[in-house]
């Protein structure tokens, strides 16, 4: 019985101490308190991209979202080429946000907790350059916030594997097709049966643990 309470113990320890951390790396990321007013755009790339605006339209300040292709070098590109893996594009979410009630640093923290930052060229079951996790900066500013919310979570040492991440500047934005927008509103029952298929969440939790 002592065994087993000192195992327990030492779990519960553990857990502890990797929530602590994650708390402290989640107070690192954190942007200024009051955000300036404003209208911006943001673009980033986590693997689907119906995921993806799944989950920055869940966040307050945030005025649209949609589901496109950037950072390639074919000119309006299809979902069956994208998806191909040949013309360099990623699938990406373009984030307009009102700037007076959520700073770019908080989309980026929702975005770092939205996703699997270790593994090259994937996020969960989808594999390919075309699924590869990258933040698109639009400007100078945005730039300079992401190299810094990268940094951070490297000095904080939270994670043993490398942060592989892009950071880069934003090119053409293109629009995916219609059917491929709002998707998780559009269609909630495949979209819930492919995001439990892929194992987005439970990859979330073993990467981040539970978030606070």
């Amino acid at each position: 019985m002592k065994h087993i309470i000192a195992k327990s113990f030492v779990f519960f320890v553990a857990g502890l101490a990797s929530s602590i951390a994650l708390s402290a790396v989640l107070v690192s990321l954190d942007g200024p308190s009051k955000p300036k007013a404003g209208i911006e755009t943001a673009v980033f790339a986590g693997g689907c991209f119906w995921c993806t605006e799944s989950d920055f339209d869940k966040v307050p300040g945030v005025i649209s979202t949609t589901s496109g292709y950037i950072g390639g070098t074919i000119k309006n590109p299809s979902y069956e080429q994208v998806s191909a893996g040949a013309t360099g594009h990623a699938e990406a979410v373009e984030v307009k946000f009102d700037t007076s009630k959520i700073s770019y640093a908080q989309l980026l923290k929702t975005y770092w907790l939205s996703i699997d930052p270790l593994t090259p060229n994937r996020q969960f079951c989808d594999s390919g350059s075309q699924y590869r996790s990258a933040i698109f900066y639009t400007s100078e500013s945005q730039k300079k916030q992401a190299l810094a919310s990268k940094k951070s979570l490297e000095d904080s040492k939270f994670f043993n594997l490398p942060i592989v991440t892009e950071i880069t500047a934003a090119t053409a934005f293109y629009p995916a097709e219609d059917y491929h927008q709002d998707y998780h509103n559009k269609n909630p029952i495949r979209y819930s049966y492919y995001r439990n298929g892929c194992g987005r969440d439970d990859r979330l939790k073993q990467v981040w643990g539970k978030k606070k």
